[in-house]
């Protein structure tokens, strides 16, 4: 299992980060090599199914989800439900006041492809991480200029 937990301070309320990380159309301006897309339901309620296409050119995968939690403006849980990306994942933003808010980002991913998947993880991971950081960071600026 590969558990990851990420987290980045952001000066603006809740109801704004949410707002933000919820705008699946403009993901991609802040999350690394990513574009998402609603492509069914409405993408605000559980049972809506999101499309995020990450890679460069015709490198890359399709990770479909589903949403199964949806409590606005605090929390959105999905089930990762394609063949090279499974498990769950999701986010929470918490408020630190009127003015500022934490997003936790989180995944909880099952490796593809057994024993070789867990050793390319070991190997993959550090990178991910890194640009989940980075992403994270470049939301923060994302959602601040919303607010």
């Amino acid at each position: 299992m590969i558990d990851v937990v990420e987290r980045v301070d952001v000066v603006a309320p809740a109801a704004v980060v949410w707002a933000a990380v919820t705008d699946w159309h403009n993901q991609g301006a802040w999350m690394l090599g990513t574009r998402v897309r609603v492509v069914g339901g409405d993408g605000r309620s559980v049972g809506s199914r999101l499309w995020a296409r990450t890679g460069v050119g015709p490198l890359g995968f399709t990770d479909r989800m589903e949403i199964t939690r949806w409590e606005p403006p605090v929390a959105c849980e999905v089930a990762h439900v394609g063949g090279l990306v499974r498990g769950t994942g999701g986010f929470r933003v918490e408020a630190r006041g009127v003015s500022r808010s934490t997003l936790v980002w989180w995944e909880r991913l099952t490796p593809p492809f057994g024993v070789a998947g867990n050793l390319a993880w070991k190997v993959t991971g550090p990178a991910f991480r890194l640009g989940v950081r980075h992403s994270l960071r470049r939301f923060a600026d994302f959602a601040e200029a919303r607010a």
